[in-house]
């Protein structure tokens, strides 16, 4: 008898304990607000806290952080949808951005002066299509007589194949009589495909034949045929820093034309950044009394809208 009764004595206090204590509130709290914020680095770093401090509670943890992930994932899977459907209903007007920048420059080479820089860039991103337009002027004048003078302009169309190819369609305007030429008309279709392709750190190169006609200021126009080749880098090493390099090279038989640009930005405001920007070029074929290589430096600043 007295056996018997100290078994059930046992289990009578077995069961009105309970099984394991609950999750503090506190460390609750602070899990339900790390996943309200909806930023999953703030979730990943209070879970791993809260499991060093309460590892009797890790099952719990585990749950609440599971629950979160599919929530998460539903969330970022409509907002995607939401956001690809928008981007199909929109129209050809909508969807463009773009920015204007205005400066100064110094060229050395076939002239070596200081001068008045201005550009416009346009560009509209979609599900499948990307619109870019490009815009560039530089002038100077000295004593009355114009010292430099180039003017270029470039539209290009691309279409996504996949995430890393595409195929892409370009047209281009030239004129600097510094270099030779009244005008230069280029026009080159081609694939492209993206190396790396993100906020912090994007590359792509492009590639194709070319067609190019050329009106000299002194010798017969001339029309050619070239493959091109294209290069589009950006990183970001801080949040207001960019830093960007955009090559180009026409090769051909008589004559191969060099391209490079690059560029340091800095924010200095919402909309309104600086911008340093140093330009070779080179042909290796120019016309008679033209250098083979241009430099040209722009500081300007760049507004975005």
């Amino acid at each position: 008898m007295f056996a018997r009764a100290a078994v059930l004595t046992c289990v009578l206090a077995a069961a009105a304990a309970p099984a394991h204590a609950e999750l503090p509130g506190p460390v609750r709290a602070m899990l339900e607000s790390a996943m309200q914020s909806g930023d999953p680095k703030a979730v990943e770093a209070v879970v791993k806290a809260a499991k060093e401090t309460q590892p009797q509670d890790s099952a719990e943890i585990d749950a609440m952080k599971q629950k979160y992930d599919d929530t998460h994932k539903l969330v970022v899977a409509e907002k995607a949808q939401n956001e690809r459907e928008r981007l199909l209903a929109a129209g050809p007007l909508e969807l463009w951005k773009g920015e204007g920048e205005i400066g100064a420059f110094r060229t050395t080479g076939n002239t070596r002066n200081v001068g008045i820089s201005a550009g416009l860039k346009l560009e509209r991103q979609s599900v499948y299509w990307r619109h870019k337009l490009q815009l560039q002027a530089d002038y100077q004048e000295s004593d009355g007589s114009v010292t430099r003078e180039q003017y270029s302009g470039a539209y290009s169309p691309r279409y996504t194949l996949n995430d890393s190819f595409y195929v892409y369609g370009l047209a281009q305007y030239e004129q600097d009589r510094f270099q030779g030429y009244s005008s230069r008309y280029s026009l080159s279709p081609g694939f492209g495909y993206r190396i790396f392709e993100g906020d912090e750190l994007s590359l792509s190169v492009e590639g194709g034949p070319a067609l190019r006609y050329t009106n000299f200021v002194d010798q017969p126009s001339r029309q050619t045929v070239s493959g091109l080749g294209l290069l589009d880098f950006s990183w970001r090493p801080l949040s207001m820093i960019r830093v960007t390099q955009q090559a180009s090279a026409y090769v051909e038989t008589i004559n191969t034309s060099f391209s490079s640009t690059t560029s340091i930005e800095a924010g200095m405001m919402e909309g309104l950044k600086a911008r340093f920007s140093y330009r070779y070029e080179h042909e290796t074929a120019p016309p008679d009394a033209s250098r083979q290589t241009d430099t040209l430096s722009r500081f300007t600043l760049v507004y975005g809208f």
